[in-house]
């Protein structure tokens, strides 16, 4: 069982005298800055869904054939998978060690986990140095993740643990805010103590919405954006992510997961059926434990591969083309004047507003089509206060993959909460904003330097995604 324990710890901010920047609107002086269009986040695929069934839908413009395939594939991502060995031969071979019996059970309504409940939260595990290919390496026992979970006949790993410290602070103006900082442990290790320098990293299930529209990114349009040594001057070093590709033997750019990781949605969602639930795959064939687990070896299983390649490629084939909510609000006054406030403190500079598809692949609903992710999907310096301190692949300890922000104001109608960044640790998009340094301290700044009112029409500009 997980625990989680809040203290409340008043740590009072310094109030800086400062004097707030003139923030021109535009030249014209008008707030009116609508774009046609600029309400489909997902291009030609975006839904017209504001319910908490939202990021459940199929993009527009599939064929009989894919649609039939989403169908199949949703039954994938929703059905909890059982123990081998069972009548359910479609769905055995759960474990023996797991995070979550279905993938629905981290990504709720294809939405986002929730830490204070455990959904969706999981701890990566690593120790210092790196391998071959710049990869992290597992701990030696407990591999590269904390399994919390296992079958009937098998011990979990461990426990999971999350404390909170809250901060209190005050804006330039006078106004109050607190941040709760997170401090995790593990707990009833079962097959022996991690090593003394293990590194933990905690992540939490993001909305599975638009994935495929960023994978049909040209990876020229990706590297366009990136300044790793900043040789602009403007503070931002937008980075990319060399991952190793199994499949094709090279090292690939990195898109998926927190810090850009992986390179593939096939290989995001293979691994992740075999890191979360002990799902093989002919992509991932070994069972998820470690040499280290002998009581774990030998076990009933649900056969070599536990998921065919047919059924895996109707999975990811259903996470390709989970689509994107129209935008709400988006002529709204604060609206507009939110979106040339988030302009004017740089936020564009990491949040790239739009991009075009390209023409690979083979579901043509998703190519050559404008989007609005604002993202620029490469790995920013987010601060100390953010870092995990573990790298992966070229990604240090301080490097974050930008969010992207479809879908952000409907989490908490999809999911019944606000919990933001890697951890969850942001209760509101405040606070997820005021949690960005590095890179984006000056954009911090002046958020902070802002009036109450202007910071309010900013949040409501994010909310409108």
């Amino acid at each position: 069982m997980k625990y989680i324990f809040v203290s409340f710890i008043s740590a009072v901010f310094l109030i800086v005298a400062c004097t707030k920047d003139k923030v021109p609107f535009s030249e014209s002086g008008t707030l009116s800055a609508y774009e046609e269009g600029e309400e489909l986040s997902g291009g030609s695929t975006t839904v017209y869904d504001e319910s908490h069934l939202a990021f459940s839908q199929q993009v527009k413009g599939l064929t009989q054939a894919e649609k039939l395939a989403f169908f199949v594939g949703n039954s994938f991502f929703q059905d909890n998978w059982v123990e081998s060995p069972s009548s359910t031969t479609a769905r055995d071979g759960l474990g023996p060690l797991f995070n979550s019996k279905s993938c629905a059970a981290c990504h709720f309504k294809d939405g986002r986990g929730e830490p204070t409940k455990n959904l969706g939260l999981l701890f990566r595990l690593s120790i210092p140095g790196q391998g071959l290919y710049n990869e992290s390496l597992n701990e030696l026992i407990y591999g590269g993740q904390l399994q919390d979970n296992g079958i009937s006949t098998v011990q979990n790993e461990g426990n999971i643990s999350v404390s909170y410290e809250e901060i209190f602070g005050f804006y330039p103006d006078g106004s109050t805010y607190s941040l709760r900082k997170p401090t995790y442990s593990v707990s009833g290790l079962n097959y022996g103590n991690m090593s003394s320098s293990v590194l933990i990293s905690a992540r939490v299930g993001q909305q599975m919405i638009g994935l495929g529209l960023l994978e049909m990114l040209d990876e020229s349009t990706i590297l366009a954006g990136a300044d790793e040594n900043d040789m602009d001057g403007d503070g931002i070093s937008g980075k990319a992510n060399y991952v190793w590709n199994p499949i094709i033997q090279a090292l690939q750019l990195g898109r998926f997961g927190w810090k850009a990781n992986v390179p593939t949605l096939e290989l995001q969602v293979a691994g992740a059926l075999n890191g979360d639930i002990g799902i093989t795959t002919n992509l991932f064939s070994r069972q998820n434990h470690t040499s280290n687990q002998p009581s774990c070896a030998g076990l009933a299983d649900g056969g070599n591969p536990e998921i065919s390649d047919e059924d895996l490629a109707k999975l990811v084939l259903y996470s390709r083309t989970l689509a994107v909510p129209v935008r709400r609000n988006y002529k709204n006054a604060d609206v507009l004047a939110g979106k040339k406030l988030f302009n004017y403190i740089s936020c564009t500079k990491c949040h790239t507003p739009k991009f075009t598809t390209g023409n690979s692949g083979s579901i043509n609903a998703l190519k050559n089509i404008e989007i609005r992710p604002y993202s620029d999907m490469l790995l920013h310096d987010m601060g100390s206060d953010l870092a995990d301190n573990r790298p992966d692949f070229l990604a240090n300890g301080n490097e974050w993959r930008t969010q992207p922000l479809w879908g952000l104001g409907l989490i908490s109608t999809v999911n019944n909460h606000t919990f933001l960044l890697n951890d969850g640790r942001a209760r509101s998009i405040e606070e997820a904003i005021l949690w960005h340094g590095g890179e984006a301290s000056v954009s911090t700044g002046k958020f902070k330097n802002l009036t109450k009112a202007e910071r309010s029409q900013i949040i409501k500009f994010l909310e409108s995604f």
